[in-house]
This record gives C-alpha cells, structure tokens and sequence, in this order.
C-alpha cells in the first residue's frame, strides 16, 4: 500500500508537503497540490483513517448504544442525537446489544481504543461501576437518573412520570390496577414497582406483564389479561405501541375501552392521538438532543426533562 514518502518521490517534493496537501492545509502552490493529488491517484493512495485519528487525538464520532434499534422509544432517542450530531459535524456509530453485557464491553472498548469520541449510552445491562471504570477514556452519557463526576446523564424522572398515570387513574375511581414492564429487573420497572406499592399496597404478581415491548405483545398481553379471573380494570402500559395492541385486542374480543378496561399508555407516539388514547408524554427527542450536548462538553452535567400526561378517551 503506497505512504506518503511513495507520493512524494513521485510528485516530486517532500513528505512534508505531501502530509499538508493530503490534510487540507493552506500554503501549497496550486502546481505543487495538484502535482500530489495526481502521484496519490496514480497509487490507488487510501488515506489511514485510523492514524489521522491518532493523531489529531479526535475521531468526530460518537458511539451510541442502545437496546433495540427498531424499537419507537429507542427510534426517537436516536434521532434527537443524529439530528444534534448532524448540526455538530460528528458521525455515529450505531451498536444494538438486545441487552447483552459482552455486546455493551465491546461497545464501551471502543472508547478505549480510541475509535469514538464519547459514547452514549440510552439503556444498560452491564453494571454502573464497569461504565463508570471507561470514563477514563472518554465522556460517557447515560440516558437514566445518576449522580456524581465522572459520567453525564440525562432522564426522565420515570418514578414520577408511572405515579402521575397511577394517580390520574386512582383519581378515575380506578384501584385495581394493572401494568407492562419490559424487564421485571431494570431500574425503571423498580421505580414503577416503587411508585405503584406507595399507592396501592402489595402489588398481585399476575397483575405485571412483563416482555411488553411491540404491538404484538400488546396483543399477547390483552388475551392474558382476558383470562383472568379477577381482570384489573386499568392498565399502565409503559409503550405507546404496547397499549395500542391492548387497546385494538381487547376491543376485538368484545371488551370496551375505557368501560371495561382503562388504559394509560407512555410515550405520546402520533399513533396514541390517532387512537384517542390517554398517553403520558416523554420529551424523547430532546433527551437525545440534550444526550449528544453533553458528550461533546467537557463539562459533567445532569438533566432531568419533563413528562406531561395527555388525557384522551381511553381512560
């Protein structure tokens, strides 16, 4: 593979101007970089993107970690950040881990070896202090609420945004009270198993559906629901796209929504409106914004955005 010192002996001038014509520098006589440009045609020349980075000690990439990559919630966050980086002038770098610790290693040795500038990352399974242990490397942001020096975070305070749905529907004449949780062991379900037993007491084990994640869960969801015994008479759905399978499903197997069942959902997606469904509405697009600021600043911050619940005719 041709260097630098290749197309200087064919261009006919020195390493040195070759490396200012090759990097955009001023000060090269137009004969001289155009006498370059055609030495390093001539070589099939590549550029070593990896030792520019080096040496500039800047990739203008940021990494982004998240979950699902289809997924509306994870969607929307992302795109907050890719806006922002586009205004930036960064690139992303893009790694879904379904919730894999060696999957989320491999994206946080990418700090290490200096292949990102920062990472962002919108949702973990790895525990906080092996995060926390890469900071040395680069600015880490995280996408929940946290505290302290040496990582950035921005979130939705998701304690508060699941006791305001439960508190409209308490308000409702509602006390028997079902929800959705993705995984019955991350931090948010925590909060919304927090929020719920201040509330309500004891939470029935078989009112929690967990694995809520997509419309067709939304739907699996709603025949569970329909099989019991003793149904709750409203449903938390913490996924727009969940509730809606809820909502659609129940309707189909003869069940009314809000008279039977009232349903709250998260996230205020487009398609909650066209629904007319009651929806608690999390700034997704800002976070993201707001995510990818503090992983260019040197500065460590912490965020919290508001949530508004948008009252509809589902519940």
């Amino acid at each position: 593979m041709a260097n630098i010192h290749d197309i200087a002996r064919v261009a006919g001038v020195s390493a040195a101007t070759v490396s200012r014509v090759l990097n955009g520098h001023p000060y090269v006589s137009d004969e001289k970089r155009q006498a370059v440009l055609d030495a390093a045609d001539q070589l099939h020349y590549e550029k070593n993107i990896n030792a520019v980075h080096l040496a500039r000690g800047k990739t203008e990439t940021i990494g982004v970690i998240l979950p699902f990559v289809s997924h509306p919630y994870f969607g929307i966050i992302l795109s907050g950040i890719a806006s922002a980086a586009e205004k930036n002038g960064y690139k992303l770098m893009i790694v879904q881990t379904n919730y894999n610790v060696m999957q989320e290693m491999d994206a946080l040795d990418m700090l290490k070896l200096k292949q990102v500038d920062g990472l962002i990352i919108t949702s973990r399974e790895c525990p906080i202090e092996l995060v926390e242990d890469y900071s040395e490397y680069g600015r880490i942001v995280l996408c929940e609420a946290l505290s302290g020096n040496l990582l950035s975070s921005v979130f939705v305070n998701q304690y508060e945004a699941f006791k305001s749905a439960l508190s409209f529907l308490k308000e409702k004449g509602k006390t028997n009270i079902g929800y959705t949780t993705l995984r019955m062991e991350g931090k948010s379900s925590s909060a919304r198993k927090k929020a719920y037993e201040e509330q309500f007491g004891e939470m029935r084990r078989h009112w929690v559906f967990d694995q809520a994640l997509t419309i067709e869960d939304g739907t699996r969801i709603a025949g569970e629901w329909a099989a019991l015994h003793d149904r709750p008479d409203a449903m938390v759905i913490t996924n727009d796209f969940v509730a809606v399978g809820f909502l659609l499903e129940c309707r189909r197997i003869g069940f009314s929504v809000p008279g039977d069942v009232s349903v709250v959902g998260f996230d205020n997606h487009p398609i909650s409106s066209a629904l007319n469904m009651t929806t608690v509405e999390l700034p997704l697009q800002q976070l993201g914004e707001i995510a990818f600021q503090q992983v260019i600043s040197v500065e460590i911050s912490h965020m919290e955005v508001p949530f508004r619940l948008i009252k509809r005719g589902s519940a």
